[in-house]
């Protein structure tokens, strides 16, 4: 494996993080500069695909709505193997994301296990995400106690 290579997956896996990171902390304007400007995020509970967005300005819309639901994240990142071919690539990585909201005056946990299937591009010696697509694996909703 090249150094060029190697260098790839390294940008690529802090791509990645830095997405969950964002996310965590609503930051949503720069979570956005991570996709190129026509990128697409399409999601799937389990078989059906519920979401199919285009674009960055629809995905903030999207996102801030969302955000706008939802008390606090919390992402961990797990294995990610992506393939490099010059300026593309594509990756498989695992997530285990946390959202609390208020629910009937309760605060109800969801945990989501996910499974994201990228498109990355490199643009002037950036790695960006041009297509990603999260399918949700697990889903468990339960009332956080204490």
């Amino acid at each position: 494996m090249s150094l060029e290579v190697l260098q790839a997956k390294s940008e690529l896996r802090e791509l990645v993080d830095a997405f969950s990171n964002l996310g965590d902390e609503k930051k949503i304007p720069e979570q956005m500069l991570l996709f190129t400007p026509d990128g697409r995020y399409k999601v799937y509970f389990g078989d059906q695909l519920v979401s199919d967005i285009s674009g960055t300005k629809q995905l903030a819309e999207e996102y801030t709505g969302h955000a706008s639901l939802v008390k606090r994240y919390f992402s961990l990142n797990g294995q990610h193997n992506v393939k490099v071919d010059g300026d593309t690539a594509t990756g498989i990585s695992y997530s285990q994301l946390k959202m609390v909201r208020d629910e009937d005056g309760k605060e109800v946990i969801t945990d989501y296990s996910v499974r994201y299937d990228d498109e990355y591009v490199r643009q002037n010696g950036t790695w960006l995400i041009k297509v990603r697509v999260a399918h949700f694996i697990i889903i468990e909703a339960r009332t956080l106690q204490g």
